[in-house]
């Protein structure tokens, strides 16, 4: 379980997104508003960004909560950047690799986050490592349910799938030999964010000066935040946002995609 947070639009200190709002995620990590599982994010915290140039992020992360780490604040406030990912832990199995566990997860261009938690982890998932190369399982970064839903993402988006479609198929994938389990899942490349609203809440909100927020929970009052349905795919940029109904593993086919409206 976590909180987290994906942004593209105009230049921003990390620390006007993570810190500075008033229910930001710094402050999620010790008193979260719309969190349905767990209370308290102190397992661990990171943040990937980009650089003006460079397609792949940087990241900073820590075992421990973000509140105890002295430096954070002060780098947030004038690191600034054009798209981020963050988030704060609370581990499903404490203590589990430590930093390596923090998301976001990296590899090439994307950033990657799970909230929520496999059902039955580890031997639900069972059947599902046969799919996977033996080089991506040897090399997971942490031995935890996350890592392991990154490697099924992150298969197929190396197989050429676009980001939003490798989200849903893996949602499906896992949900169906894990009945129960959450997963809300939050993908980057820089340009676009991806989406998964399955078993816990997520928001979106499009700035008036340009942007887009996708995050766990709001981070003020702002009554532009609006709120995904469960069973949802978002795909957005940084003016529009486009929302898809996934189905249940056994359920016949949904209705198509709805744009919803800029605000």
């Amino acid at each position: 379980m976590c909180r987290h947070l994906a942004y593209l639009g105009p230049e921003e200190p990390l620390g006007g997104l993570l810190v500075e709002p008033p229910h930001g995620l710094y402050r999620q990590s010790w008193a979260p508003r719309r969190q349905r599982y767990g209370t308290v994010n102190a397992d661990g915290f990171g943040v990937g960004w980009y650089a003006e140039g460079d397609p792949v992020p940087a990241r900073y992360r820590r075992a421990g909560p973000i509140w105890a780490d002295v430096s954070f604040a002060d780098l947030a406030r004038v690191v600034r950047s054009t798209a981020l990912l963050a988030a704060v832990r609370d581990a499903t199995v404490a203590g589990a690799d430590q930093e390596a566990a923090a998301a976001p997860f990296a590899a090439g261009t994307w950033l990657f986050s799970h909230n929520g938690a496999v059902k039955g982890w580890p031997g639900s998932l069972t059947p599902l490592v046969s799919g996977l190369p033996a080089v991506d399982l040897l090399s997971l970064e942490a031995r935890n349910d996350s890592a392991f839903v990154w490697a099924l993402v992150l298969a197929r988006l190396r197989g050429g799938d676009e980001e939003g479609q490798a989200l849903a198929d893996t949602v499906l994938e896992v949900a169906e030999a894990a009945p129960g389990s959450r997963l809300n899942l939050l993908l980057t490349s820089g340009e676009t964010i991806a989406a998964t609203a399955w078993g816990d809440t997520l928001w979106y909100l499009t700035r008036p000066g340009g942007g887009t927020v996708v995050a766990s929970e709001p981070y003020d009052d702002d009554p532009h935040w609006i709120q995904v349905p469960d069973r949802t795919l978002l795909a957005a940029s940084r003016t529009d946002v486009l929302l898809t109904p996934l189905k249940e593993p056994s359920d016949p086919l949904v209705p198509a995609p709805s744009k919803e409206p800029s605000t």
